[in-house]
């Protein structure tokens, strides 16, 4: 079946017999006397994406809080709805957010949009979900497209377990430093970027993480959909002959464990033994309990470790 205005258009289309038939089904809870929140995720590029519950939240709303107005209203004007929108950015959330609290106590159903995708993930929202659930009034959503789940399922790296970090800092020390951080981190890694850093950020992500697989995603929905996948370092060639275009996620392999624990067992040889004793007994641990912990991180006897530190002390 293919969506248009015309088909979309209508209250008198079905998915299942009762299930999106009646008037009486809500899409925000509470009575119809109080105001309420409805989080809409919208199409990232294909308006195919766009939900039945999403139209229908966006046909009934007071009010439409949108990232960008003239984005919405693109989006409104294409399935034939007029509503009214107040802006709702990165720029003056903070101010609007008492304004829209407000008219929801009054008794209005808002709606907050983004540009694109899912409001709050990397786009405004966060700000105004928590104030208005902090004002007791309902917030619920239309959840749809996401891209960072979208290129997560298409990298055909693990999917069991993965965090999202949003965009990394646009100064290279801090994002270098960020990045440190992200080392040890095994689970895999999901991040949006801009074209102009891609090259920046992914020489960044080679050097500090090391060549891992990774894939980068954009135009998802769209005519010109590409995920790239390969290692970093091929990546990094890669984009030194191509230039970036659109918007990226990038999805990369968590560190493997085993590789971890040499890389943590190779610190630790640095180390005296005694101080390495010395760490956990700071940490409350008694003599033979931080000598055991010690000589397992070595991948050495616990006596090989007292043997070590009767030696030390000995000598001084």
């Amino acid at each position: 079946m293919q969506l248009t205005p015309e088909t979309l258009k209508g209250e008198s289309m079905q998915l299942t017999p009762g299930t999106l038939k009646g008037e009486s089904m809500q899409l925000t809870p509470g009575s119809d006397s109080t105001g309420s929140l409805l989080v809409v995720a919208t199409p990232i590029g294909n308006l195919e994406d766009i939900t039945l519950r999403a139209l229908r939240a966006l046909r009934e709303a007071d009010l439409i809080a949108a990232e960008d107005t003239r984005q919405t209203m693109r989006l409104l004007n294409h399935f034939e709805i007029r509503k009214s929108l107040v802006s709702c950015h990165d720029m003056n959330e903070r101010e609007k957010t008492e304004s829209l609290v407000r008219q929801m106590k009054e008794g209005k159903r808002l709606v907050l949009v983004s540009d694109a995708g899912t409001p709050g993930i990397s786009d405004p929202g966060e700000i105004l979900i928590r104030e208005t659930i902090a004002a007791g009034i309902p917030v619920t959503m239309a959840p749809g497209p996401a891209a960072a789940i979208m290129a997560v399922v298409l990298s055909g790296l693990p999917t069991g377990r993965f965090c999202f970090e949003g965009f990394l800092p646009s100064a290279r020390k801090d994002r270098i430093r960020h990045l440190e951080t992200l080392k040890p981190e095994t689970r895999t890694l999901v991040l949006y970027e801009s074209p102009h850093r891609l090259r920046a950020v992914l020489a960044d992500m080679l050097e500090v993480l090391g060549n891992r697989r990774c894939a980068l995603a954009r135009e998802l929905t769209k005519m010109h959909e590409e995920v790239v996948r390969d290692t970093l370092a091929s990546l990094v060639s890669l984009y030194e002959e191509r230039d970036p275009r659109g918007e990226y996620v990038i999805v990369l392999a968590g560190a493997e464990a085993e590789a971890l624990r040499e890389s943590k067992r190779e610190d630790w040889l640095k180390m005296p033994v005694r101080d390495h004793v010395d760490l956990y007994l700071a940490t409350g641990c008694d003599r033979m309990e931080a000598m055991k912990k010690a000589a397992k991180d070595r991948g050495l006897s616990k006596r090989d470790v007292y043997n070590e530190i009767v030696s030390t002390e000995m000598s001084e």
